[in-house]
């Protein structure tokens, strides 16, 4: 039985490992890319504060007078007096729809600026390439309200990286490659255990440690063996996950599995007052959640699209760990009164699962230590489909030798 899955490991190794490793080496150019990003652009996220921040109103018209054209998609604050303000803009738009300030479209997402305010690079269903010019965002000094800098994924390096990492930089084609590598590296996972479980103790021994001083070829087989046991787990952990976004099918199939609903809670409408004149600005939508929630770590505030809609504040709570745990206000435009509000933690069981897919996935579940382990899982990951070659490589040339020397032991008696 451990031959077919011997064959099965292999047969599978070879067709897949060239993109398993390329997932795998730009996986862990991934990992860290926020805060590499931030450091190599220090000047783009920070800023030298000063004593009172503009109100978010003004900071929203000094954009607009400065980038002509955009709308406003949301505004995102930070706890942190020396960070800059992130606006995501929608481009291509004359003006806003509705009366007064923050009437503009709202955004989609609850991630961070930067990276998290960009455009997705593909859509989650048909992955399609975003046109050029639309979702940047305006990194501002919350200070003096300028514009530092009009800021696009789409032009970056690591936006390349991304694309690479999920679609091969081919688009659909690749996302379906990915997708199905990524599905062999699940099988391959599984019979690498059933392959890895020993008969005996002694052999059990074995397979629990490298031997650093053997030979290269002993290394070579424990680095594959032994290393590839241990992590096994977590990389299977980081397969299934990257499977709810290469296959719509599975991740409809994760939340039956969980029996929950994939659709996010309802957002309440806003009631409409006949006195009413001006909606609800900015800052006081910030100010009605802050009361609520004074220190998160950073609040993002979401216009209506039209006079139905509510204000969306999402924030991500002190102390959390990982960017999925945010909380979500609703806020009556009119009134600025809440109208319903959720945290990480009222969300339904698959809710709460998939929100942690992407966490996982990089690492940054458990923040610095999860991240730093996730960087070494996926650099070990694309070493295994090459010490899995050299190790059929060495086996079949052991075979052939062996042949070989009975080959040539025989032929003296049958000479004679």
């Amino acid at each position: 039985m451990k031959v077919f899955f011997r064959r099965i490991h292999l047969y599978l190794g070879l067709a897949a490992g060239l993109i398993i490793t390329i997932s795998c080496l730009t996986g862990a150019l991934l990992v860290f890319e926020k805060e590499l990003t931030e450091a190599f652009n220090h000047s783009r996220y920070y800023v030298q504060p000063e004593k009172e921040r503009l109100p978010l109103d003004k900071i929203a018209e000094m954009v607009k007078q400065q980038v002509p054209g955009a709308g406003i998609s949301r505004i995102q604050v930070y706890a942190d007096p020396a960070r800059s303000l992130a606006v995501q803009l929608e481009e291509g738009k004359k003006g806003d729809k509705n009366k007064g300030a923050g009437k503009e479209a709202r955004a989609e997402g609850k991630k961070e600026a930067g990276k998290e305010m960009k455009p997705a690079g593909k859509d989650a269903k048909g992955g399609k390439e975003p046109k050029k010019g639309k979702g940047r965002t305006a990194f501002v000094n919350p200070y003096t309200g300028k514009v530092i800098e009009l800021y696009s994924y789409q032009q970056t390096f690591y936006y390349q990286i991304f694309s690479l990492h999920r679609w091969l930089l081919a688009g659909d084609t690749g996302k379906l490659i990915t997708g199905i590598s990524t599905l062999i590296f699940l099988f391959i996972l599984i019979t690498g255990i059933i392959l890895w479980w020993p008969k005996t103790r002694k052999i059990l021994q074995q397979r629990l440690k490298v031997k650093w001083d053997g030979g290269w070829k002993r290394l070579n087989h424990d680095m594959h063996i032994v290393l590839g046991f241990y992590v096994s787990i977590f990389l299977f952990i980081s397969v299934f996950t990257a499977l709810t976004w290469s296959f719509e099918w599975f991740n409809k199939g994760l939340f039956a599995a969980l029996g929950a609903s994939p659709k996010a809670m309802e957002a309440p409408a806003s009631v409409a007052v006949p006195e009413t004149i001006n909606s609800v600005s900015y800052e006081a939508a910030l100010a009605q959640v802050k009361q609520q929630v004074p220190d998160a770590q950073y609040y993002a505030v979401a216009m209506p699209k039209d006079k139905d809609a509510s204000i969306q504040v999402t924030l991500l709570p002190a102390g959390a760990l990982n960017e999925a745990a945010t909380t979500s206000y609703y806020l009556d435009q009119f009134s600025g009164q809440v109208l319903k509000s959720q945290t990480f933690s009222e969300r339904n069981l698959g809710q709460k699962v998939r929100g942690l897919i992407k966490p996982l996935h990089t690492g940054s579940v458990f923040g610095l230590p999860s991240k730093i382990f996730a960087l070494l899982l996926a650099l070990l990951g694309a070493t295994f489909p090459t010490t899995g070659t050299i190790l059929w490589i060495n086996r079949t040339m052991k075979k052939k030798k062996a042949a070989k020397n009975k080959r040539s032991a025989t032929t003296p008696l049958a000479a004679a």
